[in-house]
C-alpha cells in the first residue's frame, strides 16, 4: 500500500470557547495532516480536553473544522473517530466484543443472536489491529491493552478522517504502549489517516509524534517534537526536558 502522502488535511480554524467570561480557548488554528500523528501536550487548565469537545461538538465554540482533500476540495462532514481515556467497564462484565461492536455499528438488538455476516465484518476489522481471537471475549476481562485494541477498532469502522485520542496509553504497560503505537503507525501508512493524540508523556510524545503542539489557551509552539522540547515557551511551562 502506498505511503502517505500528506497532501490532504483537517483544519481546525481560529477555535475559540468560552464559559461566562473565562477564555478557555483563543483563536486555536492547527493542521492535521494525513499520515502524520499530532500529538498536543499543555499544563493542566491549557485547554487540551476542551478542544477535543470543540472539534467532537460538544461545547459551544466560535471558528470551524473542516477536512480537506486531495484534490482541495472542502468537506463539510468529516467522519471523526474517538477513542476516550477510559470507559466504566465492570471487572467479569458479561457483554461481550462483539456485542459491543455490533451495538455501535448495527441497529440489531445485540440480545438477539449472532448476526453471522456482522460477526464476520467484525471479526475482519479487528483482526486489522490483531484483536480478532478477542471477539467473544467479556469486556471485563479484557487487559488495557486489548481494550484499548477494541475501542481502537470501533473507532475506526467506519475508516474516519480523524481520529482522536485521549490520553490512550493511561494504565497501559511498557509492551502494551509499544504494541499500540504499532498499531497507530500502521494506520497513518496504511490508512493515510489524521490522528490527533493529547498526551501528558513527554518522553512518549517526542519517540513517536510527527508534529508537536504546545496548547496553553492557544497555539504556543508547534513544530517537530525537537523545535517544541527545545524552545523557550516549551521551557516557560515544563523547564527542561531531559
Amino acid at each position: 500500500m502506498e505511503k502517505a502522502c500528506g497532501l490532504h488535511c483537517t483544519k481546525i480554524n481560529n477555535i475559540g470557547v468560552k464559559i461566562g467570561d473565562d477564555e478557555i480557548l483563543k483563536d486555536v488554528s492547527i493542521h492535521i495532516h494525513c499520515g502524520e500523528l499530532t500529538v498536543i501536550i499543555g499544563r493542566n487548565g491549557a485547554g487540551k480536553s476542551t478542544l477535543l469537545k470543540a472539534i467532537l461538538g460538544e461545547v459551544k465554540h466560535t471558528g470551524n473544522i473542516t477536512f480537506v482533500d486531495k484534490k482541495d476540495n472542502l468537506t463539510k462532514k468529516i467522519k471523526i473517530g474517538y477513542v476516550p481515556q477510559s470507559i466504566n467497564v465492570e471487572k467479569h462484565m458479561p457483554t461481550t466484543v462483539y456485542d459491543f461492536f455490533a451495538s455501535s455499528i448495527t441497529h440489531i438488538p445485540v440480545f438477539l443472536k449472532k448476526d453471522k455476516k456482522i460477526y464476520k465484518e467484525i471479526k475482519e476489522h479487528l483482526k486489522i489491529f490483531g484483536a480478532e481471537n478477542l471477539i467473544d471475549k467479556s469486556l471485563g476481562d479484557l487487559s488495557g491493552g486489548e481494550l484499548q485494541r477494541v475501542l481502537i477498532a470501533v473507532a475506526t469502522k467506519p475508516i474516519p478522517n480523524l481520529l482522536i485520542l485521549d490520553e490512550p496509553v493511561s494504565g497501559i504497560d511498557r509492551n502494551g504502549i509499544k504494541d499500540f503505537y504499532k498499531i497507530i503507525s500502521k494506520l497513518k501508512t496504511e490508512y493515510d489517516m489524521s490522528i490527533i493524540l493529547v498526551s501528558h508523556d513527554l518522553d512518549l510524545a517526542k519517540e513517536y509524534a510527527d508534529k508537536v503542539i504546545l496548547l496553553d489557551k492557544q497555539v504556543i509552539k508547534e513544530g517537530t517534537a525537537e523545535d517544541v522540547f527545545k524552545s523557550l515557551e516549551f521551557k516557560k511551562r515544563f523547564g527542561e526536558l531531559v
